[in-house]
């Protein structure tokens, strides 16, 4: 996969990012060491104030190397600056943005480094003639002359205490008036101490001294600041003589507490030595504020050098600064125009149709968001490409196979025989087939499509086929037979609806023709070549019979005997049993052949079922009658007394079927068809069933199981059914047995209420057992 920059750029700008971030960096913590180092007192600093000359070097060289790190650093922004300024002559890519930016970096860095610079010196200024003003001044020599003060007075109190305790004579007479006179001066004493020495020198006795093993040294008050205490390695006596025999007045430490030293000489030639206690750390405060008086006229005298370093400093920052942002400007600059150059390129290179061209640059942040947004749309541009392309292929195959498949069905709708038509939602033709066309006596040339299907059929068959297709929609699928008459003849016709889905919110309807005309007439010519067996072969079955009693009745005509009353009136009555034989047979035949005109009317079909249940009460010998009557069942349309007779024939069948079956039960039970279009009665047995061979010669004419049977009861309930729009079928029941179901369409959106309790043979809903026995 091409890549917009290669590996050596990316190194070669990394590295050059490195350095630039280093030498930064040293330029940074440079500048801030010599910030931290003139904010703060650096005389204690041994290396920053050199004094041999490897020191002196060292520090040279270190000032040389930070020189020169700054300088390098201005050169390179200013080849920087140099650049942007030929790729502004240029016109090159990124060239504006990098300018203004730096540009707008150099004004929001100058304004507020030149205001810091102006506020910053006369801030200073300001505070440098604060710090030496006068009143500082005399503050400063006012407190170091309180020290001297007070250290002298302290000094003349014990000389003037000596003085006095000289000029008592106490000290020149015995020793006991000696202690006594010291003890009189405990209060003026104030805790301190008095040595007596002799003419020799030499310690005589003391009140309150030191002890002798306590450490002690002398503190002198100098005018240079210094704080040296003195430590002294005598005895009591003679560390305390030393101290006081000296002119500047020195302070004496013994221990933690701090003399001031007075002597005087009596008229025996002694010395008194008389040390007071002074406040506790005067000595340290005395010696601060000494030298920081020192300090203060030190920095006095340099306070122009001062003002010229912290503006040279001042500088030295703003110029950092400057240089600082104007760098950060053209490295952001960067940061931005190079993915951008880069996103450029590669835009180019994809306009050309290069999808597979990526971007690989450094970036961070929102540039590397968008870089590998980008890189990701380039992936899935040609991801789409190829996903296109081989959507266009496999689109191209497939219109090819819907190609085939269409010309495959169009050549099988032409050829089929049944008239196909396909319908929207309103009853117009879309499309249909050319054996449509020829049972709807269209010319070859002519096109139903747009036309209403109610329009190519006669007027008799317009309620007929929109009852189908609306049941269709309904059902998803309805079948039913049209008589239509076309130029003086008959035409039968079975057409079969079925739900059709066009599209989204689009449906419509599928219409299949067939012309059954001469299906109906063969099957006719079969059933009543059936219809002539089964009559021949009924009515030869009583003839039979007859004859035989003919015959014998004229044998004993011819020869009377004691037995021919007998057997004439045997023979009268077998063959008036096979007259009434035949006249039922022709009855049955009769009304097969002339069946009353049906009255349909709105019908209760619990009713009709309990009424032809009353037919057999009592006859139902040795049978369980199990009756269930669905509650709130819609009307049907039909005629009481038809349908009361279909059910008849289905009931007396079912009893007959179980003549010879253990279990006898008879279930009668009425319900709603799952779609809610059709009222089904059900009749069970549980007798030998049905197979398939019986199940489809069942319903035809003169077809029978039983021995003494017609063949004509179920074939007359299923002309009844078919008269009434409905349908009768058998199957099989569980576990034994068989089970016929009449089914009769509903009137829409009617109920019955609950009925009443059946009188007889069984009670509605509970489905309780009547057992019927001789």
């Amino acid at each position: 996969m091409p890549l917009l920059d290669g590996a050596k750029t990316e190194s070669r700008t990394r590295s050059r990012k490195t350095t630039i971030t280093l030498l930064a960096a040293g330029a940074f913590v440079l500048l801030a060491l010599l910030v931290a180092l003139n904010a703060f007192n650096t005389s204690s600093i041994h290396f920053l104030t050199p004094q041999t000359t490897g020191e002196i070097l060292v520090f040279t060289a270190t000032s040389v190397i930070a020189f020169l790190t700054l300088l390098a650093l201005l050169v390179m922004l200013l080849r920087n600056i140099l650049k942007l300024y030929m790729d502004q002559r240029s016109r090159a890519l990124g060239s504006r943005l990098r300018t203004r930016m730096v540009v707008g970096a150099a004004l929001i860095a100058l304004a507020p480094a030149a205001f810091m610079v102006l506020f910053s010196f006369v801030l200073m200024n300001r505070s440098v003639d604060r710090w030496f003003s006068q009143p500082t001044s005399e503050l400063r020599e006012n407190s170091v002359r309180v020290v001297y003060e007070l250290a002298h007075y302290a000094a003349s109190n014990a000389r003037l205490e000596a003085e006095a305790i000289a000029a008592s004579g106490a000290l020149d007479q015995s020793t006991s008036s000696a202690e006594g006179e010291l003890r009189s001066r405990r209060i003026t004493l104030e805790g301190g101490f008095v040595a007596v020495y002799g003419a020799n020198r030499q310690g005589m006795f003391g009140y309150q001294l030191p002890a002798n093993n306590a450490p002690r040294s002398v503190l002198p008050w100098l005018d240079d600041g210094a704080n040296n205490a003195v430590p002294m390695r005598g005895d009591v006596y003679s560390d305390v003589l030393s101290v006081a025999q000296r002119s500047d007045e020195p302070i004496l430490i013994a221990g933690d507490r701090e003399f001031a030293i007075g002597i005087a000489a009596t008229s025996a030639n002694r010395l008194i030595v008389v040390g007071l206690p002074m406040p506790q750390g005067l000595s340290q405060t005395a010696n601060r504020i000494r030298i920081g008086a020192s300090q203060y006229w030190k920095l006095f005298r340099s306070r122009n050098r001062i003002r010229s370093t912290y503006l040279f400093m001042l500088l030295l920052i703003t110029a950092l600064v400057f240089f600082s942002s104007m760098w950060l400007a053209l490295f952001l600059s960067k940061q931005i125009t190079r993915p951008v150059e880069a996103l450029a390129d590669a835009m180019d290179e994809i306009a050309d149709g290069k999808l597979e061209m990526r971007v690989s640059v450094d970036s961070s942040g929102e540039m590397a968001d968008l870089v590998s947004a980008f890189n990701h749309m380039a992936h899935d541009l040609e991801s789409s490409r190829h996903l296109a392309e081989s959507s266009r292929l496999q689109l191209s195959d497939a219109n090819r196979k819907l190609d085939e498949r269409r010309r495959e069905l169009e050549t099988i709708l032409e050829t089929i025989p049944s008239g196909v038509v396909t319908l929207d939602v309103d009853g117009v033709i879309l499309l249909c087939n050319r054996a449509f066309s020829a049972l709807t006596y269209q010319l070859p040339d002519e096109n139903p499509s747009g036309q209403r299907i109610t329009a190519l059929f006669p007027a008799e068959c317009h309620e007929d086929i929109e009852r189908l297709i609306r049941r269709s929609r309904r059902m998803g699928a309805a079948a039913t037979e049209l008589e239509a008459q076309r130029s003086g003849s008959i035409l039968h016709l079975a057409i079969t609806c079925a739900r059709l889905e066009l599209g989204p919110g689009r449906n419509g309807s599928i219409l299949v023709v067939e012309d059954t005309t001469e299906l109906l007439r063969a099957q006719r010519q079969l059933a009543w070549k059936e219809v002539a067996q089964r009559v021949a072969h009924e009515i030869r079955n009583p003839l039979t019979p007859i004859a035989l009693s003919a015959e014998r009745i004229l044998r004993h005509l011819d020869r009377p005997t004691e037995e021919t009353p007998a057997v004439m009136r045997k023979c009268s009555e077998v063959i008036l049993g096979c007259v009434t034989t035949l006249r039922t047979l022709f009855d049955q035949f009769a009304a097969l052949a002339q069946f009353p005109a049906p009255q349909p009317r709105p019908s209760n079909v619990n009713q009709i079922t309990e009424n032809a249940l009353m037919l057999f009460s009592g006859r139902l010998e040795g049978v369980s009658v199990h009756v269930a009557l669905e509650p709130s069942l819609p009307l049907v349309m039909a005629d009481p007394e038809a349908i009361k007779r279909a059910l008849a024939n289905l009931i007396d069948n079912a009893a007959e079927a179980m003549q010879t079956s253990l279990l006898k039960v008879l279930t009668v039970t009425t319900s709603l068809a799952p779609d809610g279009t059709q009222v089904e009665v059900a009749v069970s047995d549980t007798g030998q069933g049905l197979t398939d061979e019986i199940r489809e010669r069942l319903f035809l004419p003169f077809y029978s199981t039983k021995q003494r049977g017609t063949g004509l009861g179920l074939s007359i309930a299923a002309k009844i059914a078919q008269e009434h729009h409905g349908s009768i079928r058998a199957e099989a029941n569980s576990p034994k047995g068989a089970r016929f179901l009449l089914c009769l369409p509903a009137i829409e959106t009617t109920a019955v209420s609950p009925l009443r309790e059946a009188p007889s043979l069984h009670q509605p809903e509970t489905k309780p057992t009547v057992t019927a026995s001789k």
